[in-house]
């Protein structure tokens, strides 16, 4: 039998799926149904700052404008009336989802200012999370912001959390830095111990009938992996943090790839919420089953083995493979392929 197990952020896991901060794991029962389907651990909904705070008019402008909006924000903020404003509920459900499962539970959190991260994150590692997921997802709309001014703003809540807390630290983030190598690097020296590749930026949409900019959510598609997973094959081995790659992952296949890339584990929420929980434990069963057949002892022997330090052609994950792509295309004069 193959070992499945890995590890990530110092937590042993007995395989690399994880199901990623959604509604999947707003409740006890749904928590306790992903572990039932095989979950290895579970991330859970994002708490956000504002719902604690009550910063009304951040709200109001991250949901009818959708400029900052969060990738698990659309479905749990409906009216400033009905929010449940306060960490109470959240850090109950870490409690009880600790009283009820064998498996580690990593608790999520979006912040607007430093103090509300580090508060709010001390009252997740009290409540016994075995780990944080800083969700951070920030887009300057300032002109006069520059990138080095968003890039030190993350790293000031890194280095914040990371200087207040004792359980593991990863930092979810986006791919728009100009240089994400570097700034990954920068994250890690800031005391980030994984590193969650990456945010979805949802866009805002218009409403032509009634002159609205109106929030806009899609599920992911396998597609969106690639951005993760060319990232996370060129820093593997490089940057010191465990990498978990996020967006686009619904198949065995796409977790084979992660693994292969570099990362420890692979969190799957779209294709969960699309299929239901059930698919989990299959997506697992049809990993192992593919590293059996190709003679595998354990999914270690695979984890980066596909990434650029280890490839024949490391040049793939760089600019030469551009020209490749373009090179490879084939005109059709039938317009099948067109169609």
């Amino acid at each position: 039998m193959v070992d499945l197990s890995t590890n990530y952020l110092g937590l042993k896991l007995k395989h690399p799926v994880v199901p990623s901060a959604s509604p999947l794991s707003d409740g006890i029962d749904r928590i306790r149904r992903l572990e039932d389907a095989g979950a290895s651990a579970i991330v859970l909904y994002s708490l956000f700052e504002e719902q604690i705070v009550g910063e009304s008019h951040l709200l109001d402008h991250y949901l009818s404008y959708g400029a900052e909006s969060f990738a698990e924000a659309l479905d749990y903020f409906p009216e400033m009336d009905s929010y449940n404003v306060g960490p109470g509920g959240y850090l109950d459900l870490i409690r009880r989802a600790k009283e009820v499962t064998d498996i580690p539970i990593i608790a999520s959190l979006n912040g607007v200012s430093t103090g509300g991260w580090v508060e709010y994150a001390r009252m997740m590692e009290e409540a016994g999370a075995d780990a944080l997921e800083l969700n951070i997802y920030y887009v300057a709309t300032d002109p006069a912001m520059t990138g080095a001014d968003v890039e030190q703003m993350y790293l000031d809540v890194v280095h914040d959390v990371r200087s207040n807390l004792r359980i593991p630290l990863a930092v979810k983030v986006g791919p728009h830095f100009s240089s994400f190598a570097n700034m990954a690097m920068k994250l890690a020296k800031a005391g980030a111990g994984g590193l969650v590749v990456f945010n979805r930026f949802y866009q805002p949409d218009f409403d032509l009938e009634q002159l609205e900019v109106v929030p806009n959510l899609a599920l992911s598609s396998a597609w969106e992996m690639r951005l993760p997973l060319r990232w996370v094959s060129i820093l593997y081995g490089r940057v010191p943090v465990d990498f978990a790659i996020t967006s686009g992952v619904h198949t065995y296949e796409d977790v084979l790839k992660g693994v292969m890339a570099g990362a420890s584990v692979t969190m799957m929420a779209s294709e969960l919420l699309r299929n239901g929980v059930q698919r989990l434990n299959l997506v697992v069963r049809e990993v192992e089953r593919w590293l059996e057949e190709h003679e595998y002892v354990s999914i270690s022997q695979a984890q980066g083995s596909m990434s650029q330090r280890n490839v024949a052609e490391p040049a793939a994950f760089e600019r030469a493979n551009y020209m490749k792509v373009l090179k490879s295309w084939k005109y059709d004069p039938t317009g099948v392929l067109m169609r």
